[in-house]
């Protein structure tokens, strides 16, 4: 089985019942196996040996703010197929791989990824909250990218150095499930570094676990002199409901501007109608829609694929349909290549 890095809940933070407690708690009470999966929403017990094949290959990993907007008995609800395992990923399809962006290719150092020009990614958490079915990330080898704090100066002095990085990605893994102590020391040593002018965070936790965007992240994230730039990951406008909407909102009260990419899936969100609620749903909530990505070929996945053809023919229709600042750009990413490829 894949598994991710155990969640770090740090004792004095849940001892003192603060904030940080409340996330954190939900974090550690995530259902974590298909059968509690299946038997909290109702489903049909036929899906568990599938569910349970899929789970051996990659873990289940679903948080109760997130599973109570999944509707029970359904199991075509598109928030569900998200994270319920199949017996498909079991399922060797030509194409799709282990590493598909070819990461490890672009890893000078544990816990960075330098793949682009003026920006560098950091995995500043090995853990998600969520582990969703189609994660390119779901072979990632997180045990040898959850740098110490001496391999963390090294990457800091990596940063240092190289004066043509403006750009910091905070990813994972999700950057947010580490611990605000954590995230305010790394972002005050970032903030430390003259030619850096911008801080991004790709982050599905205040969409999964809105109780995640709490006081002491405001704080840090409040605090530094860089922009701020929250890309969240939301691939359907049921993922929106009115706690999301608050977190978003104090996000922006932060001096974040929150951008969203939601990736094309089969039987998820594979139609105009869906699409279009989406970005509609998005604007509302403050959030601007940013890119649609085709799925990246990992291994496990392929039954979500959507074709390029289809995808171009779904965006062309999709136009006639929004303004152009509702209009998400349909890209895939090609290793190798300078940037997002446009399709």
């Amino acid at each position: 089985m894949i598994t991710r890095t155990p969640i770090a809940v740090h004792r004095e933070e849940v001892e003192a019942g603060g904030s940080g407690a409340r996330w954190q708690r939900q974090l550690s009470e995530s259902i974590r196996d298909p059968a509690t999966l299946c038997h909290r929403l109702g489903l049909d017990p036929a899906l568990l040996p599938g569910a349970e094949q899929g789970h051996d290959l990659f873990e289940v990993r679903v948080p109760e703010a997130y599973l109570s907007r999944i509707r029970a008995g359904d199991p075509a609800d598109p928030l569900l197929r998200q994270v319920l395992p199949l017996g498909d990923e079991a399922r060797a399809v030509a194409g799709f791989i282990d590493d598909p962006l070819q990461e490890r290719e672009h890893a000078p150092r544990p816990g960075l990824i330098h793949k682009y020009a003026n920006r560098v990614l950091l995995i500043a958490s090995p853990t998600c909250a969520i582990n969703c079915r189609y994660c390119f990330r779901r072979h990632f080898p997180y045990a040898e990218n959850a740098p110490s704090l001496r391999e963390w100066d090294a990457t800091l002095d990596y940063l240092r150095q190289d004066e043509t990085i403006h750009e910091v990605i905070l990813s994972g893994g999700d950057p947010l499930a580490s611990s605000d102590r954590r995230l305010a020391w790394l972002v005050e040593q970032l903030d430390a570094i003259p030619h850096l002018k911008r801080l991004r965070i790709h982050t599905r936790l205040p969409v999964v676990i809105p109780d995640r965007v709490d006081t002491a992240l405001l704080a840090w994230l409040g605090s530094t002199r860089l922009q701020r730039v929250v890309v969240l990951h939301i691939n359907h406008a049921r993922e929106i409901d009115a706690a999301v909407e608050a977190a978003c909102s104090r996000l922006q009260a932060a001096g974040a501007t929150l951008l969203n990419q939601s990736v094309l899936l089969r039987g998820i969100n594979d139609d105009v109608e869906t699409l279009a609620t989406l970005s509609e749903r998005l604007f509302e909530a403050g959030i601007l829609p940013y890119y649609l990505h085709v799925l990246d070929p990992v291994a496990g996945a392929a039954h979500f694929d959507v074709d390029d053809r289809e995808a171009r023919t779904l965006v062309q229709a999709l136009r006639q349909r929004l303004a152009g600042f509702l209009m998400p750009r349909l890209v895939r990413e090609i290793p190798g290549e300078a940037s997002k490829t446009p399709l």
